[in-house]
């Protein structure tokens, strides 16, 4: 079952410049790794989940593509195609397989991600 972060302790991950738009990032943040996603569909908007993918037991969302599946911003995975809603991280093919979600923000051009 994914769960929703929440936080106080905030991280800074990068220049929001630093990740093309509509793709992701790894980043290790405290021992863990975080796919970071820039989603660009008229202003500029930052999403944090588990980077493991728990369908093909690889840590390689990040690597996905991002996307609209209906109303809900969400990355394929690139090994077996499950969509990951980048808001809830729920698996929408197998909600069993949900991942977990982080609070992201971007202010004076950086991307934060509280942990």
């Amino acid at each position: 079952m994914h769960r929703d972060i929440q936080t106080d302790n905030w991280i800074s991950v990068c220049q929001l410049d630093d990740i093309v738009p509509n793709t992701g990032v790894c980043a290790l943040l405290n021992q863990r790794q975080i796919a970071v996603f820039h989603v660009q569909a008229g202003e500029a908007r930052v999403f944090a989940i588990d980077n493991y993918d728990p369908n093909s037991q690889a840590s390689v969302l990040s690597r996905g593509l991002v996307g609209s599946v209906g109303e809900r911003i969400a990355v394929a995975s690139p090994i077996y195609k499950q969509h990951f809603d980048l808001q809830t991280g729920e698996c929408l093919e197998a909600p069993e397989h949900s991942v977990n979600t982080y609070p992201a923000r971007i202010e004076d051009g950086k991307v934060w991600v509280g942990l």
